[in-house]
C-alpha cells in the first residue's frame, strides 16, 4: 500500500500466525507500517495468518526484514519505544510522535536483551495485574498502538 505510515509497528520474531495476522488488521487501522523481523515462527503466506487479518491484509503496508540490524538500516525513524514486561517506564507516559517504531517481541521470549540494553531509555511496560505475566502480543499491540495514535492527533 502507497500511504505515510503514522507509526512503525516491529515485530521482533514473531511466533503465532493469529497474533500477526490480528496485528497486521490493527496497523491497518492505524495507518502504520508493519515490520517483521526474521526468524519468523510461521511462513508468511501461511493461511492463519491471512485469517486473521481477513480481507485487511491487502490494505497492508509491510516488510520483512532479515535480522535487528537489517531493520535499523531499513526504518526510516530512530525513534524507537520497545515494550517489555521488565521494564520501569509506563507506555502512558511517553511522547509519541508521527512515524515513531513501536517493537514487540516474539510471544515466548520478548525482546532480547542484547536489544532492550540498546534501548533503555525508551523501554515501556504495559501495566496489568500482578496475576497477569503479560498480555497477548496483538492486544499489546493494540493498546500500545492506539495510544500512540491518539497522542498524534492530539
Amino acid at each position: 500500500m502507497s500511504y505515510e505510515p503514522t507509526l512503525h509497528i516491529v515485530l521482533h520474531q514473531p511466533e503465532i500466525p493469529p497474533n500477526t495476522g490480528n496485528i497486521g488488521r490493527t496497523c491497518v487501522a492505524l495507518q502504520a507500517k508493519l515490520w517483521l523481523v526474521k526468524p519468523l515462527g510461521f511462513e508468511i503466506t501461511k493461511k492463519t495468518l491471512r485469517r486473521a487479518g481477513l480481507d485487511y491484509w491487502q490494505h497492508l503496508s509491510w516488510q520483512t526484514v532479515e535480522d535487528w540490524e537489517d531493520l535499523c538500516e531499513q526504518i526510516p525513524t530512530e525513534r524507537f519505544w520497545l515494550f517489555s514486561r521488565f521494564a520501569t517506564k509506563n507506555y502512558l507516559t511517553a511522547d509519541y510522535k508521527t512515524g515513531d517504531a513501536l517493537i514487540f517481541g516474539c510471544e515466548t521470549k520478548g525482546l532480547p536483551a542484547e536489544i532492550t540494553q540498546q534501548h533503555t531509555d525508551s523501554l515501556l511496560r504495559i501495566e496489568t495485574h500482578e496475576n497477569v505475566r503479560s498480555l497477548n502480543l496483538s492486544n499489546a499491540v493494540a493498546v500500545a498502538g492506539f495510544e500512540a495514535h491518539r497522542q498524534i492527533l492530539s
